[in-house]
């Protein structure tokens, strides 16, 4: 299965809330995010199908092993990209939006030279 940005972005998510409280279910995702419950219902559907994450007899939401890999790609593109934009003088605000917009459409070329750039900085 193919992830989309919505997918990309939900697993990304799941791996901040994680970080961050510790056990995650849909609802911290839906709050987190400001989305609808059947949302984000039919994601954690989407991702339990593709073999992205699993839900426990609790609700709670686990990312798989190629969940947690493709949360931690994005996580990592998402704070590369906000370093970059911040150090180019961009507010911290407007910068994790655009990062957020960016993480999913830049190649991975250009996210090294990047990195490169700002560990030569």
């Amino acid at each position: 299965m193919h992830l989309q940005e919505s997918g990309e972005m939900y697993l990304e998510t799941i791996l901040i809330l994680t970080k961050e409280i510790g056990e995650v279910r849909s609802l911290d995702v839906a709050e987190y995010r400001n989305f609808s419950k059947p949302s984000v219902s039919r994601a954690v559907k989407l991702l339990r199908d593709g073999g992205y994450i699993t839900v426990d007899e609790s609700g709670y939401l686990h990312l798989t092993e190629i969940g947690y890999e493709v949360a931690e790609k994005i996580y990592d593109r998402h704070n590369v990209l906000e370093s970059f934009l911040v150090a180019l003088g961009v507010d911290e605000e407007t910068a994790s939006r655009d990062a957020c917009k960016m993480e999913h459409d830049i190649s991975d070329i250009t996210l090294s030279a990047i990195k490169n750039f700002l560990e030569n900085q």
